[in-house]
């Protein structure tokens, strides 16, 4: 299954958004745009869905409501989120589910439900408030989808979202996880546990995927020539092997990795890891170009065979130069004083015309997202 639709009413950067999404999705825009917010929202669904969590817990962790709600909201302030899920391959809904979410005006204010809707195909299955939940708004703190005991009928929509997967591995967390102390963000987004991560999959899938990274590091790092994983004192680790000429001298654990090797790898196993929809933010960051420029070729190889979605943000012409992304798959982001608006690159006539010229989707769409005033960017030093 894919999400492939999503609206939005009053989700961070974005007042009202309506947009088509397909199995694989590039979203490109300026800095402070909010293409993390717009991951973000899967993320929500997510945490909403999965056990031990909840909407208490999802609003929680963003920090409440007016974290929440876009600045640009006024008349009906309500955050709002709908999603459209069809099988792989198809664009004909299956299921949809809404939510809506408003704040108490008093007491605890807590957020709770002004409204909670799924369809199967066309058909209403569930339309929340029904009037005893009027008549006691306590039920209206949580969502159907994340009670066992009530989504029965729509469980499947609740199963998919809790697969969600997301990764932004950040190189230093993972080399040095006894500096940053404090509670763990939930979900680990930033892989300060990938190495637990890597040692919870069972042996044998474990070594497959590790063959399969090994493969990759061989041709993209120089002189790599094998790559393990190892338990020392019980702790796990990653092991690699480069080619040197003292036996020995050539191994190396995953703190004295490159933050680049680091990343890659963190990439190779998010695309392997389940097959629910998988969020990358910024795969190009701390990679060479080259290897940048066969990152969506990758993901189609591997999305492919497991029926998978793949959103992906990023600033890379190296990227978003391989001539086999299609427009429809490219979605830019462009902030305006009434929030950032959404729009596919395939229904801007200009870039058509500039990829039917001979221009690249990089070379067409990114100098969009660049500061006006970029060129002033020095002036004041």
């Amino acid at each position: 299954m894919y999400i492939n639709r999503i609206k939005l009413h009053n989700w961070k950067n974005f007042k009202e958004v309506d947009i088509p999404l397909t199995e694989r999705v590039f979203v490109v825009g300026p800095n402070a745009a909010g293409k993390s917010n717009l991951l973000d929202v899967f993320r929500f669904l997510r945490d909403i869905s999965k056990p031990g969590g909840g909407l208490q817990n999802a609003v929680l962790d963003r920090g409440g409501i007016s974290k929440i709600r876009c600045l640009a909201a006024r008349t009906f302030p309500d955050v709002e989120i709908e999603i459209h899920i069809s099988e792989y391959g198809s664009n004909i809904p299956i299921w949809k589910y809404s939510i809506g979410i408003k704040q108490e005006t008093r007491g605890y204010r807590q957020p709770y439900l002004s409204h909670e809707k799924v369809w199967k195909g066309k058909k209403l299955i569930l339309n929340r408030p029904d009037d005893e939940e009027k008549k006691d708004k306590e039920r209206l703190t949580q969502t159907h989808l994340e009670q066992i005991n009530a989504n029965k009928e729509f469980r499947e929509i609740s199963r998919y979202l809790e697969n969600t997967v997301y990764l932004h591995l950040l190189p230093q967390l993972l080399k040095h996880p006894q500096s940053f102390t404090g509670p763990d963000l939930p979900g680990d987004p930033f892989g300060k546990g990938f190495l637990e991560r890597i040692s919870k999959v069972n042996e044998k899938t474990r070594n497959a995927w590790l063959k399969k990274i090994e493969s990759a590091l061989k041709i993209a790092v120089p002189q790599f020539k094998e790559f393990n994983y190892i338990e020392v004192n019980g702790r796990p680790h990653l092991e690699a092997i480069y080619e040197h000429w003292r036996p020995k001298a050539g191994k190396q654990i995953e703190e004295q990795f490159s933050d680049g090797t680091l990343r890659l790898i963190g990439l190779l196993w998010s695309l392997q890891e389940g097959d629910g929809l998988l969020l990358l933010e910024e795969p190009e960051l701390s990679l060479n170009g080259a290897i940048v420029s066969k990152i969506p070729t990758l993901i189609y190889k591997l999305q492919k065979p497991k029926k998978r979605q793949i959103i992906l943000t990023s600033h890379s012409t190296d990227l978003l130069n391989d001539r086999g992304i299609s427009l429809d798959e490219i979605l830019l982001l462009m902030p305006t004083v009434e929030g950032t608006s959404i729009k596919t690159a395939s229904s801007l006539p200009e870039i058509k015309a500039m990829l039917e010229g001979g221009m690249t989707p990089g070379a067409a769409i990114l100098p969009r997202t660049k500061p006006q005033n970029i060129n002033q960017l020095t002036l004041g030093f």
